[in-house]
């Protein structure tokens, strides 16, 4: 039996661990974190990757799941607001917002609850890995050292796997932003944000040493959650130091208004705080010998489709892997043959870039909400999510049904 082993249990790893162990693979998931990670943004499934909800059956767990999310509303600087998208205003796929908009961590924990024989290492990483004719030796910074047949990277965008196998032979293209995620809740008792399904953004202009800056309040299961984005040069921060990061995002928000200081306070209580640096990964092959990446560790960039790319990747590379017999040459070859193309057409940015979402000045803030006000009279209404309603379905899926086990 071929073992593979993935790296990382965000989306893309349980994924394709699910996958493969329909196809009858023996699968190991190792994760940095101590076990699996609650909440998350709030992320869409869109196009081909409700496709792949369907064959995995579990479209109607992750449509029970939704965040409740109905559209956003963007607000001026007194909190009125001035221009409303609702999610079904492009299409189920296409807007802002899909009709299908689920937690990180709820998605995670539909699909790793649906794959049975599944080993996971937690609180563990891999730290070398050693390719040879018959396979690859893995070392790790807790468990014994073990071979596997394959491996996988589904890593993210700081991908350890990618890092030790690749030589470098890839780059982060940045994006102009820095970005946080974490649960919102209010000080009070039976204090709410009054979101009634509808996601709040608040847009400011540069400041506190940075450019443009935004903050969004979003419904989850009657709860909320707060992003933050702010553009500029990357700033130095250590990825394990939570205190010091939330720290740094209190810093680009000090002084502003709005609902802003009541979001600092739910940021500094929250225990599920996530900070990065948007980028897009670039790379001449995803797959060396019998290395493979998938997901952010591959494709990161994209404009709200991280999540369906992941699993349409996960789909199509385990598929091929049964089709092959296992054999990486020629299953890592056909999937990104199939997968490179539809991420390809899934990376481009929003019109105006990061310009566009974070505005530096008051008036380039107002002259967005005009312009989009007058787009939303229009036929050209389209144009403000880059095309997304069409690229999301540009892949031809193909189907894996009969290499099921016990098909």
């Amino acid at each position: 039996m071929t073992h593979v082993l993935v790296s990382g249990a965000s989306v893309a790893g349980p994924a394709l661990a699910f996958w493969l162990r329909r196809y009858g693979f023996d699968v190991t998931v190792v994760e940095r974190s101590a076990g699996p990670r609650p909440g998350g943004q709030g992320v869409d499934v869109r196009g081909a990757a409700r496709t792949v909800l369907d064959r995995m059956g579990l479209t109607e767990q992750v449509r029970a799941a939704h965040t409740g999310v109905r559209g956003i509303a963007y607000l001026d600087a007194a909190g009125r607001r001035t221009t409303e998208l609702p999610a079904e205003m492009f299409g189920h796929s296409g807007g802002v917002i899909a009709d299908i908009e689920i937690l990180r961590g709820d998605l995670m924990r539909i699909i790793m609850d649906a794959a049975d024989g599944v080993e996971y290492l937690y609180d563990d990483s891999i730290t070398a890995l050693d390719q040879r004719a018959d396979g690859v030796d893995v070392t790790f910074e807790r468990s014994a050292p073990r071979r596997f047949d394959l491996v996988v990277g589904a890593d993210g965008v700081f991908s350890t796997t990618r890092r030790l196998a690749f030589d470098g032979a890839w780059r982060a293209v940045d994006s102009g932003y820095h970005r946080a995620v974490f649960t919102a809740e209010p000080a009070g008792a039976g204090d709410t944000w009054g979101l009634d399904g509808w996601e709040l953004l608040y847009s400011m202009p540069a400041g506190n040493g940075v450019g443009g800056r935004n903050v969004l309040l979003y419904p989850a299961h009657g709860g909320a959650r707060g992003m933050v984005h702010f553009a500029g040069d990357p700033v130095e921060y250590d990825r394990r130091d939570i205190a010091g990061q939330k720290r740094l995002v209190a810093g680009v928000l000090a002084g502003e208004g709005w609902e802003v200081p009541r979001l600092l306070d739910a940021m500094e209580r929250a225990d599920d705080f996530y900070f990065d640096r948007h980028v897009k990964i670039e790379m001449p092959s995803w797959h060396r010998g019998r290395v493979a990446l998938l997901g952010d560790a591959c494709t990161a960039g994209s404009v709200g489709m991280g999540t369906s790319l992941a699993l349409v990747g996960a789909y199509v590379l385990a598929g091929e892997l049964a089709r092959a017999g296992g054999d990486p040459t020629t299953a890592f070859a056909a999937y990104e043959a199939i997968v490179r193309p539809y991420a390809a057409v899934n990376m481009k940015q929003l019109p105006g870039g990061a310009r566009g979402f974070l505005p530096p000045s008051r008036f380039e803030i107002k002259a967005r909400t005009a312009v989009m006000g007058a787009l939303l009279k229009t036929p050209l209404a389209g144009m403000m999510m880059g095309g997304i309603d069409k690229a999301v379905d540009q892949i031809d899926l193909p189907d894996y049904a009969a290499l099921a086990v016990g098909h």
